[in-house]
């Protein structure tokens, strides 16, 4: 057990009370890593309060629910964050006034936050991450089927069911060990993929108002009326943002989704062109190829593709 895990596990078992959080709007590698996160100390010590906090996800809600925290659960409380690259993006801005800090991720580790961190980049998801702190805990960490089933989740869904090239050796290895154990895998793939009417209608809708450059930079933006219309919310939009991807002639794209306050949401994609640094410029942050920024206003969404478009033309 390398130093870093020993401190984990040591700041695990000296806190009666741990709260696990991750990031605002989730997707399966948010959830999949706190619900599995709190499963797995649950099974290795039983006694101890574990919650989970957030807002819940209606169009995921079948991964799991959340609990309803109060100023009082996170007085002398371990807080653990997974999945969330910086403090912005957390969701419940009281992540600071536990005890103490802990941040588990995936993503650049461009704000190192928290008393500790256990940050790997190259893993393809923070369940993926999860499953090597637990295999190095020499067995002081214990994982049951629920928490299987979450971190298989999580492992699916970040890559794209093994189809991104965030996908390693090891991913398979961690798919294998985790298949071991008592879930229904097919029917998490299932759920992961399957869509609604409406939603396959706003897929048709994103292709035939796309906008896509000589050079290969793609954009869509979906307004609220155009939700409404839909008869979706922000949440249930989350299946359009590979779309622009499917097209061949397309190497990198972004979709701006509008939100409640007239501000927008904006979902940076790839196939190989690195569009990170672009979603840090915007309030944001995430991987080379895939990341997640906000918006003001149109002038914004017009700066922001057009920088899109000049890395794509750059790119070489």
């Amino acid at each position: 057990m390398n130093d870093q895990v020993e401190q984990i596990i040591k700041e695990i078992k000296a806190h009666y009370k741990i709260i696990v959080l991750r990031h605002q709007s989730p997707d399966p590698d948010a959830l999949g890593s706190q619900l599995g996160l709190a499963s797995i100390l649950h099974a290795s010590f039983p006694a101890k309060i574990i919650k989970v906090g957030g807002k819940n996800n209606g169009s995921l809600s079948w991964i799991g629910k959340m609990d309803q925290l109060t100023d009082e659960d996170f007085k002398d409380a371990l807080v653990i964050v997974t999945d969330t690259a910086n403090t912005p993006r957390i969701d419940d801005q009281r992540y600071n006034s536990g005890h103490s800090l802990i941040k588990i991720d995936h993503h650049p580790d461009d704000d190192h936050y928290g008393f500790l961190n256990f940050v790997f980049p190259k893993s393809s998801s923070t369940c993926e991450v999860l499953w090597n702190l637990v295999e190095q805990s020499n067995g002081q960490l214990k994982i049951n089927d629920d928490a299987a089933r979450y971190l298989y989740i999580g492992l699916v869904g970040d890559t794209g069911r093994f189809l991104y090239s965030n996908t390693s050796a090891n991913t398979f290895k961690v798919a294998a060990d985790l298949l071991t154990y008592k879930f229904n895998a097919n029917k998490i793939s299932e759920r992961l993929s399957e869509i609604t009417l409406a939603q396959g209608r706003l897929q048709g809708y994103v292709l035939d108002h796309l906008t896509i450059s000589k050079s290969g930079a793609a954009m869509a933006i979906i307004y609220l009326d155009t939700l409404r219309e839909f008869g979706l919310n922000m949440d249930q939009a989350h299946t359009i943002v590979g779309v622009p991807g499917l097209l061949n002639n397309v190497k990198a794209w972004v979709v701006f989704v509008q939100k409640r306050d007239l501000s927008f949401r904006v979902h940076l994609r790839s196939k190989e062109v690195p569009i990170n640094e672009i979603a840090k410029e915007h309030h944001g942050g995430g991987h080379n190829l895939a990341s997640g920024a906000d918006a003001e206003d149109e002038r914004e969404l017009e700066k922001i593709y057009k920088e899109l478009e000049r890395a794509v033309e750059s790119y070489k």
